[in-house]
């Protein structure tokens, strides 16, 4: 098989890896916000919730989750297509470990943010999303990219769904071409520039998220 039929196959393939990864990372982040939240501020019995929820997903495979929604839940009578059961597992693994990413950002803004705010009668709300929220975004951007790093790189797991997304294109030039070799250092290439993106991406955010901020919230 040509090289360029090879890169043809696996570029369908990346299409639609990059698919996944800009359906699950929203969701990632959602996840991660709401539950890092929910386990800084709500009541207990929502907290505990959080608690379990981060627990389970990040105590248990990633894979078994994606099994689990794809083909156990259609014996309780839910049925979810495979692009969904993919976006579904892998945004609430990645949120798992988000959800403290959030909230050890939030926790790490100075405590004299905080006495400041409430000395200058801020109410709850408005020290969280004016003050400590827009600092604690910054410390939170270079966690968040190993994530979604990392989330790029579980895509692969999803080939085992039959979703033909970059692995699978690639087990199956594989198996057919037996050139082994090419196909799977084109896939080496495919991952890396994927992954590079996301590494110049969340530099340029975290630099403009930095810009006029200077670590401080309140200052004198």
């Amino acid at each position: 098989m040509e090289f360029g039929e090879i890169v043809s196959v696996l570029l369908q393939g990346a299409i639609v890896t990059i698919q996944i990864v800009a359906m699950a990372l929203p969701l990632a982040v959602l996840m991660a916000f709401s539950f890092g939240l929910i386990r800084l501020y709500a009541p207990a019995p929502f907290k505990q919730i959080a608690i379990i929820y981060i627990e389970f997903f990040r105590g248990t495979s990633a894979l078994i989750q994606l099994y689990w929604i794809y083909f156990v839940l259609p014996f309780f009578g839910i049925t979810i297509d495979a692009m969904t059961a993919a976006v579904v597992a892998l945004g609430l693994n990645i949120g798992s470990y988000g959800t403290e990413v959030v909230r050890g950002a939030i926790q790490s803004v100075p405590k004299g943010q905080y006495e400041a705010s409430i000395a200058l009668n801020f109410t709850s709300s408005q020290r969280l999303w004016r003050i400590i929220m827009p600092q604690a975004l910054v410390n939170m951007i270079p966690p968040f990219g190993n994530l979604a790093i990392e989330l790029v790189k579980a895509t692969s797991l999803v080939s085992l769904i039959t979703i033909g997304d970059l692995t699978f294109k690639a087990k199956m030039l594989a198996d057919t071409t037996l050139q082994v070799g090419e196909i799977f250092g084109v896939v080496l290439l495919f991952y890396f520039v994927m992954a590079q993106f996301l590494v110049f991406f969340i530099r340029r955010l975290e630099t403009h998220l930095s810009k006029g901020l200077g670590r401080g919230g309140l200052h004198s």
